[in-house]
């Protein structure tokens, strides 16, 4: 591998903000200091850019295998590491499921081939696949998926013997550190109610201003509450995916240190940047599960962020053709495309002074790596992996779609200027994108766990 030296970048890393060079060499993070005179095959005068560890994104589904009209993990790799995120970890709701272990298997050789960010994939529960999702090796898959709530791909895991069974034996690595199971909360009796209760209503004719009604706060708690009273009684490694309301956030503990949380909640950025009044411009375009609800919500979310009871930032990526969204309430399906940009909605917080810098980073780099006992990534690091995004705080840019990078070609913040762009991003130690140029010869790296 080329040799690579960025010189004069602004390196945020832990909190701290120093300005430096960094030295890559066979794909590590050789040298970090103040000046750094070493000859490198490239080097990048980054001219006080930030330097940031790459963006680790815990909840992605890129679609493939079986859904590749909408999206696929070559696509959707690219767009992620224009927008800097440098890893991914994949939901098996594809067709078909992630329900083996050679389906699982078969999506990691896709991504070797393919995916130009560094990749790992989830294990998907179902009510019948027990014994499949206990064969799951700790250190070299990032987690066990439950969708404990219906949702795209139809992998409802509604028996309670299941569930306990989960819980209660979910495999642990050669360090003794337990997998982690990651849950998708929705109470389905509480929806099948409010679908029957909108049915009536409105028939076909269903406004998706109802969508936040129908994907209720009571159905989202009821189902967040039943997850954390499961890994309470197991002692469980629990990671709750896209927090959406308010009513939650009682579940989750600010005090502790991340390593020492055993019970964690994530927040999207759909979830922090829109709210239900959004659903008047933008229609079903913003149709997810969960829900994106009224700003009380909203607001209570970002507080949570703060303050430490939501710890990581993602983005449940999650693309459909235009043409599906589309159609009405009933048969648009749920899901946004939100990889490229997530930094971006961040860097708008940042600029209304709303979050720090240091924070961002935290939550988008330092914390995935913490929850999930990443190995060798998260932090830029003498010895750690070369996930590296240099950055223009100040840069405005409008998206459209020349600069869409999702196969499905739309986002819901066309026509909208941000303010801060990515210029570099590097993977595992290989310039994949620089100034606006891809580079697809060498792909990313799975991705290993410290259990």
């Amino acid at each position: 591998m080329q040799s690579i030296l960025i010189k004069d970048a602004k390196i945020i890393n832990r909190g701290k903000i120093e300005s430096g060079d960094i030295f890559i060499k066979n794909g590590r993070i050789e040298k970090i200091a103040p000046i750094v005179d070493i000859l490198a095959n490239i080097e990048i005068n980054a001219h006080q850019q930030y330097a940031m560890p790459g963006i680790i994104d815990d909840q992605v589904h890129f679609r493939e295998p079986g859904l590749t009209h909408k999206a696929n993990i070559a696509s959707e790799s690219v767009a992620a590491v224009v927008g800097g995120v440098t890893s991914f970890m994949e939901m098996p709701n594809t067709n078909p499921p992630a329900l083996t272990q050679w389906e699982l298997e078969r999506k990691y050789q896709i991504a070797e081939a393919t995916s130009l960010a560094n990749y790992s994939f989830f294990m998907g529960a179902s009510n019948d696949n027990l014994d499949e999702v206990l064969r799951t090796n700790p250190e070299n898959m990032c987690g066990i998926k439950i969708f404990m709530g219906s949702s795209t791909g139809n992998m409802l895991v509604d028996n309670p013997k299941t569930l306990e069974a989960i819980f209660s034996n979910a495999p642990e690595g050669k360090l003794g550190v337990s997998m982690l199971i990651a849950t998708h909360c929705e109470d389905e009796n509480t929806i099948k109610k409010n679908v029957e209760k909108y049915k009536e209503i409105y028939g076909d004719n269903v406004p998706v201003e109802m969508h936040p009604m129908i994907r209720s706060v009571e159905g989202c708690y009821i189902s967040s509450n039943l997850a954390v009273e499961l890994a309470k009684k197991n002692n469980t490694r629990l990671h709750i995916l896209h927090i959406s309301t308010a009513d939650e956030l009682s579940l989750f503990q600010s005090e502790l240190p991340l390593e020492k949380k055993k019970i964690t909640a994530e927040v999207c950025v759909h979830h922090l940047y829109f709210n239900s009044d959004f659903y008047k411009t933008l229609g079903t375009q913003i149709k997810c599960n969960p829900a994106i609800k009224e700003p009380i919500h909203q607001v209570a979310l970002f507080e949570a962020l703060l303050d430490n009871r939501l710890d990581i930032i993602a983005t449940d990526h999650a693309p459909h053709t235009w043409d599906e969204k589309q159609q009405n309430y009933w048969n648009a399906p749920s899901g946004v495309p939100l990889v490229q940009h997530s930094l971006n909605v961040m860097l708008e917080y940042y600029h209304k002074g709303k979050i720090t810098l240091e924070r961002i980073i935290e939550k988008m780099c330092h914390a995935p790596a913490i929850c999930f006992n990443i190995r060798e990534r998260g932090f830029l690091e003498e010895g750690n992996w070369a996930d590296i995004v240099l950055f223009d705080v100040n840069k405005t840019w409008k998206v459209n779609k020349s600069n869409i990078y999702y196969k499905c070609a739309w986002s819901p913040f066309e026509g909208h200027t941000f303010r801060g762009k990515v210029k570099t991003t590097i993977v595992s130690g290989h310039l994949a994108y620089h100034n606006g140029n891809i580079d697809t010869t060498k792909m990313g790296e799975r991705l290993y766990f410290n259990r």
